[in-house]
């Protein structure tokens, strides 16, 4: 598998969650599009772009289980959740109940809202390590006031690689009367997802992660009752058009002027090299290796677990807790010395060593990880047991 990703061959590469490798047959298709659109810019943009983008919608939509109408491209969910906050029309005192376990972005996204509005963004505590299901989304609703009016919730944590019980959360909400925002950047093509079954009101997800798409392709799905009240967050040619397309929600959200969109287009090549490749059995190998090594890595640093180590908390990443007062040294130097690219994950005042394993990985990327980690609580200070 290797052979078919761009990556430095003289990296240990466990950093699939930050920024995946785009295959080789992915990234000649993306070429061929930027290609297309050099060679006759105005025919691409007026004419063939239009059919490419609502082919790759469909495809999408069948991916993720939703409707072709109910979805549209965008950037990274950042964008997509920037979309969705400034619709929201929330009044001083109401409250958006998310976890203390939410990606950096997100919580500065809120936080800006929230000083716009008066709205106050609860930061629900999930304590480590997790117990049970039943136990998170017990702590999770203690969050829940008289003034909550939106969940925001990550389908699986940036830096602590959780799977969160999304689907029980989304029906809570429903019958609350509560609107739902998952980010599921992690998601697509990392664990099963159908948004149709999930039931949320906004889901956004990425494809360059772990559908392997080229940067820059995420998505946002909007339920159907919500799309009329979703202002775009850019206003170009879509707005009050004089052609008006299938939807006034893709008309006012999809096109956008003139924007680089191939890795949009690459979608179907995206599925179809998943299909080629089995890579549902890849990953299923990958979530193996990284259950079978967690406790391991757990002793070496001696932590516990933050999770039962199983696949209804874990996919393919893991984050290993670690006492270290050096962190960004130690991220430093596991790339400068050992040469292996991997994030030390800082949250709530405590830090992870998070390994993502994807299909150009093998259990001897990990052994070349326990060796450095080894070497370094021999030699330094910068892992304290």
């Amino acid at each position: 598998m290797k052979l078919l990703f761009q990556l430095d061959p003289s990296l240990t590469f466990l950093n699939h969650g930050s920024f995946g490798s785009c295959p080789k047959p992915i990234f000649e298709e993306y070429h061929k599009f930027q290609h297309e659109l050099e060679y006759e810019p105005v025919t691409f943009i007026q004419k063939k772009q239009p059919l490419y983008l609502k082919t790759a919608r469909e495809h999408l939509a069948k991916f993720v289980g939703c409707e072709a109408q109910d979805i549209y491209f965008t950037p990274n969910p950042t964008f997509a959740v920037n979309t969705i906050m400034r619709s929201l029309n929330l009044q001083p005192g109401d409250e958006i109940l998310s976890t203390n376990h939410e990606y950096g972005a997100m919580d500065r996204t809120w936080n800006f809202y929230c000083k716009k509005t008066g709205a106050k963004y609860i930061r629900q505590e999930i304590t480590l390590p997790i117990v049970s299901k039943e136990e998170l989304l017990n702590e999770f609703w203690k969050g829940y006031t008289s003034k909550t009016k939106v969940i925001f919730l990550n389908h699986i944590s940036s830096a602590t690689a959780l799977i969160f019980p999304v689907k029980e959360i989304c029906d809570k909400a429903q019958e609350l009367g509560l609107i739902t925002i998952i980010d599921g950047a992690h998601v697509p093509g990392h664990i099963d997802l159908n948004i149709a079954e999930l039931n949320p009101d906004y889901y956004t997800g990425t494809l360059h992660k772990w559908m392997l798409a080229p940067k820059g392709s995420s998505f946002l799905y909007v339920k159907k009752e919500f799309q009329n009240d979703l202002e775009p967050l850019v206003v170009s040619w879509g707005y009050e058009s004089v052609a008006p397309g299938e939807s006034q929600f893709l008309d006012y959200h999809e096109y956008q002027g003139t924007n680089e969109i191939s890795a949009y287009l690459c979608t179907p090549k995206v599925i179809d090299f998943l299909k080629i490749n089995k890579w549902e059995e890849i990953s299923a190998t990958s979530k193996q290796i990284v259950l079978d090594n967690y406790q391991k890595f757990c002793d070496l640093v001696d932590t516990q677990p933050i999770c039962p180590v199983n696949l209804e908390f874990l996919g393919q990443m893991a984050s290993i807790p670690i006492h270290t007062e050096k962190p960004l040294e130690l991220k430093e130097m596991l790339y400068n010395k050992y040469k292996i690219q991997i994030p030390v994950m800082p949250l709530n005042d405590k830090y992870y060593i998070r390994y993502s394993i994807n299909g150009y990985n093998s259990q001897e990327d990990l052994d070349v990880l326990y060796k450095a980690l080894e070497e370094i609580i021999a030699t330094t200070d910068l892992i304290r047991k």
